[in-house]
């Protein structure tokens, strides 16, 4: 499908944000990912209190229901209030749900409610976060600097099982982990408050239309930002299934689960903060080839090589690899491939197919493990790896079926 053009009229931004101003910015991201990352604890919390994975995923997936409700409204609450200030709001939440998981009873209509109040946090900051680099950030340096922002998430989504893992190293109860990034959440929170009002007074931050539509999300979907979205839908999916429930993996393999996450997260913000550039100037539709067949190489490495720590943590590694460039590069070309009016609407939209497939598949996945075993659940995911290499050979396959016009060819990635 050939992109959509209508005139901007979105604002340009002043002024370039400075670099102490972003470094302050992923500061705060890293500390609000915490809250997200001890999630995948809970699957260890609710076996403590006698439950399965089928609970674990519903749990999980309760967030989900909230998320896509501030996905489609933080565009509205960034439009009233600036989005470093609904970011700040955000943090209180995710706040509340630390403190719910670590202290309402793990089975009941109570920790579903802290389920929900989860979403709402990390809806609302990770849809926002993306538009707030746009806005001032200029679109030859975006992409790269989406990769600098979702590296230093990733660091704190994968800092928090390991904080948990520490705790229990230590003789104390895993509820502390969710303590601690309550404390993180708020800390961040302070943060961005304290970038709204810098950026404020310094005039890098305009005005940005970001409220979504039906007339917008047709018009982005009509563009080629569709697959995009679709791929970290599936890319959701497939993080969502192996992260939340690798506890379980790790405890029928006799794994140490800290493996996992200590590797996909070196791997993942290795590759982010220092390769992300490079692949970005290169072409973008063959990079994503490469990078969706080292992610379906991980999970076919998780299925089969189930006999040592080593090839269990090198698999985790690839699956870093493989799915943080991948996350990178459709994140910037879901900014780029949108009609120029409707970008900010085109990365919610990013956002909300995210967490569908982040927070959905869980539900999914625990309820498979209780079925039929944590393998069978392993082979779903395996197909929807295969899925989105499909993808992505289909968008190949077109360049020689169809006249190329508005094909990305990473010429307009130069200078990230």
């Amino acid at each position: 499908m050939n992109k959509v053009k209508t005139k901007t009229n979105i604002p340009v931004p002043k002024a370039t944000v400075d670099i102490r101003d972003f470094a302050v910015l992923c500061l705060g991201g890293f500390l609000m990912s915490i809250a997200y990352g001890v999630t995948f604890l809970i699957p260890l919390l609710v076996e403590m209190s006698g439950g399965d994975e089928a609970q674990a995923g519903l749990i999980i997936s309760a967030a989900t229901l909230s998320t896509v409700l501030l996905v489609i409204l933080s565009g509205h609450i960034s439009d009233l209030i600036g989005p470093s200030r609904a970011v700040a709001i955000a943090s209180i939440f995710l706040a509340l749900s630390g403190m719910g998981f670590a202290f309402v009873p793990s089975v009941g209509a109570g920790i579903m409610l802290v389920g929900l109040t989860l979403g709402v946090g990390w809806g609302t900051f990770y849809s926002l976060g993306p538009i707030l680099v746009a806005s001032i950030i200029e679109p030859a340096r975006r992409i790269r600097f989406f990769a600098l922002l979702s590296g230093s998430m990733m660091a704190g989504i994968g800092v928090g099982p390991i904080i948990g893992r520490l705790i229990t190293l230590w003789s104390l109860t895993i509820e502390i982990a969710f303590v601690v990034a309550a404390i993180a959440s708020l800390m961040g929170g302070m943060i961005f408050l304290w970038l709204h009002y810098r950026l404020a007074n310094v005039g890098k931050v305009t005005p940005h239309l970001s409220k979504i539509s039906m007339v917008a999300a047709a018009q982005v979907f009509r563009s080629n930002a569709m697959y995009s979205i679709i791929m970290v839908t599936i890319g959701g999916a497939i993080f969502g299934g192996l992260s939340s429930f690798q506890t379980s993996y790790a405890q029928i393999y006799g794994f140490d689960y800290s493996l996992f996450f200590i590797g996909f997260m070196i791997a993942a913000i290795l590759c982010r903060l220092l390769l992300a550039g490079y692949v970005l100037k290169r072409d973008p539709i063959k990079c994503l080839m490469v990078l969706t067949s080292i992610t379906l190489v991980s999970i076919v490495m998780f299925i089969t090589l189930t006999h040592s720590p080593v090839l269990y943590f090198f698999s985790a590694c690839l699956l870093g690899v493989g799915y943080g460039l991948t996350y990178s590069v459709i994140n910037g070309l879901a900014a780029n491939e949108a009609p120029t009016d409707y970008m900010p609407q085109a990365l919610l939209l990013f956002s909300l197919g995210y967490f569908i497939g982040v927070f959905g598949f869980p539900l999914v996945a625990g309820n498979l493990i209780v079925a039929s075993g944590v393998d069978s659940m392993l082979l779903v995911v395996l197909v929807l790896a295969l899925s989105s290499c499909a993808i992505v050979l289909f968008r190949l396959v077109s360049r020689f079926a169809l006249p190329r016009i508005n094909e990305p060819d990473g010429t307009d990635l130069d200078g990230i």
